[in-house]
């Protein structure tokens, strides 16, 4: 199964979450390709469109090689690789969430989006372009639900089904449009998988806030 581009992809999902059509929804799109997924979903559904965000915590000396994910709430979810090196100290993580908090700071006030304080009366649905690993947006759904939203739906267009068997005890439901047992990146299962610029989500968002 491949999609044509992200914003048909958010359309498929839409499809499949027309039952909260009208109803008191937050669609939060994970930066910066989930943001264009996120904007079909919610052109369809009607609700608000923010963003929300996690960031990835590096192995010491080597950045790059995930080890976890930090919630702007200083949430940390470790992969099960970085549960098993023996060099990750309490001081390396603590230092590594502080700073990865401030990037997301920065982050929203570059968006100019501010995160809603209540989330009981919403059902709020995260939507990304494809998730891998899943380490980061496990983060953001548990950062979100110390939030007790009415509802907290996950949906993707694709990821591994073993992402997505670790993922379906995070949230209230799980929309995932193809789940392949050989996955290699997420990319492969689009036709135009054309890199989503911060300014290209500084747009929608703008858009959005005008439209609202």
């Amino acid at each position: 199964m491949k999609f044509s581009d992200r914003f048909e992809a958010g359309r498929k999902l839409a499809d499949e979450l027309k039952q909260y059509e009208g109803k008191d929804l937050l669609i939060l799109g994970i930066p910066r390709g989930g943001v264009s997924v996120a904007k079909e979903v919610k052109k369809r559904l009607g609700g608000r469109l923010s963003v929300i965000i996690a960031r990835k915590i590096g192995f010491p000396g080597n950045p790059e090689y995930g080890i976890g994910a930090v919630a702007q709430d200083g949430t940390v979810v470790l992969s099960e690789a970085g549960r098993k090196k023996g060099k990750i100290t309490d001081e390396y993580l603590a230092r590594e969430t502080e700073k990865q908090k401030e990037e997301i700071e920065r982050r929203m006030k570059m968006y100019k989006v501010d995160f809603p304080e209540k989330l009981e009366d919403k059902v709020v649905i995260v939507v990304d372009d494809g998730i891998a690993t899943g380490v980061t947006v496990q983060a953001v759904l548990r950062f979100l639900k110390k939030r007790n939203p009415k509802k907290l739906i996950l949906a993707v267009p694709v990821s591994p089904v073993d992402t997505m068997e670790r993922l379906k005890n995070e949230v209230d439901e799980l929309v995932c449009l193809h789940s392949p047992r050989l996955f290699f990146a997420v990319g492969n299962f689009y036709e135009d998988f054309t890199q989503v610029s911060d300014q290209d989500v500084q747009k929608m968002l703008e858009e959005e806030s005008e439209n609202e």
